[in-house]
């Protein structure tokens, strides 16, 4: 078997998603450096991250390097940038003065833009992922996981950064090994867009109403709400030069309704706790791209409008 060419993970923005692939590699014997919040990083290094998976019969320690400084990606060969898609650029940015120039980069993150953010500032290759996890951080240096922990990543055929293949390969490989099963997409912007339809079906209502997406399916006007949403997101994918399926839209909200009955979205984790979410790169995105696009999003428009209404009580957060 081949010998993998990342013996140093670093995860850029260890919230819920970033700690969670980033335990699953290093409780599988990876080397791996979380760079998060104090508060994260103190329990960690006090008593490792407690990983309380889905399925499993108690919570496990696992056991990893954790630090705030950006420094340690001097020695990174791959990267999962995880941090909030409204906070892209800012890091993105910041990496520049550290990021070795072998050293890959995977975009965990919500929305469409993010790879191609990433790259507008960094030389390095960005692989766009699309993150099937529900997973949250219950408390600092503790990660509880309600479902799925899967991948979808792929190739953005931009003419100077296109992804080898072995790389790619060797990623699959990797999480193959800490029992993460990835895919690799022939079409990674229609599962990116498949996967923003979803956000934007469920985390603006999950959040306003605070309550869990099998809540959410019981009620007749809530289905038709969604449908509306699913509709509007692919007209402007369409007109954004992606095709995708009303039918198997429909049918992946449905799956999801029964499947992560008891999941909130993480719109409503952030809310509950008064934090600014990623709505402007979720129903925002798609109100403002049908706005250049000239495809009107009236439902997505009101789903925006009302998280932001939401988000302006909010005392500044630090």
């Amino acid at each position: 078997m081949r010998t993998s060419p990342f013996e140093h993970v670093v995860v850029v923005g260890a919230g819920a998603v970033g700690s969670f692939f980033g335990a699953m590699l290093a409780r599988a014997g990876h080397r791996v450096t979380l760079i998060g919040r104090p508060a994260h990083v103190q329990a960690i290094e006090s008593h490792g991250l407690q990983l309380d998976l889905a399925h499993a019969a108690g919570v496990e320690t696992v056991r990893m390097a954790t630090t705030t400084d950006l420094a340690v990606l001097r020695k990174a060969d791959l990267v999962l940038f995880c941090v909030k898609s409204t906070d892209t650029v800012t890091v993105a940015h910041n990496m520049t003065a550290y990021l070795a120039p072998q050293a890959i980069i995977m975009s965990l993150q919500n929305g469409v833009e993010n790879a191609a953010l990433i790259a507008s500032e960094l030389p390095n290759p960005v692989i766009p992922s699309v993150v099937y996890v529900a997973t949250e951080i219950a408390r600092p240096g503790y990660v509880k996981h309600h479902g799925r922990g899967d991948l979808v990543i792929g190739n953005v055929q931009t003419a100077a950064r296109v992804i080898a293949s072995e790389n790619l390969a060797h990623i699959v490989e990797l999480f193959a090994s800490a029992q993460v099963p990835v895919h690799i997409s022939q079409d990674i912007m229609a599962d990116l867009w498949s996967k923003l339809l979803i956000n934007c079906v469920f985390n603006a209502i999950s959040g306003l109403a605070q309550t869990s997406y099998g809540k959410l399916a019981a009620i007749e006007a809530i289905q038709i709400t969604q449908a509306a949403l699913v509709r509007e997101v692919i007209a402007v994918a369409r007109a954004d030069g992606t095709q995708l399926s009303e039918a198997t839209a429909m049918q992946a909200v449905a799956n999801i309704s029964k499947t992560m009955a008891g999941q909130k979205s993480s719109t409503a984790q952030d809310m509950a706790r008064n934090k600014p979410s990623e709505i402007d790169h979720l129903n925002g995105l798609v109100v403002r791209r049908g706005q250049a696009l000239g495809v009107p999003t009236p439902v997505n428009q009101a789903m925006y409008a009302l998280v932001k209404l939401v988000e302006s009580s909010y005392a500044t957060h630090g």
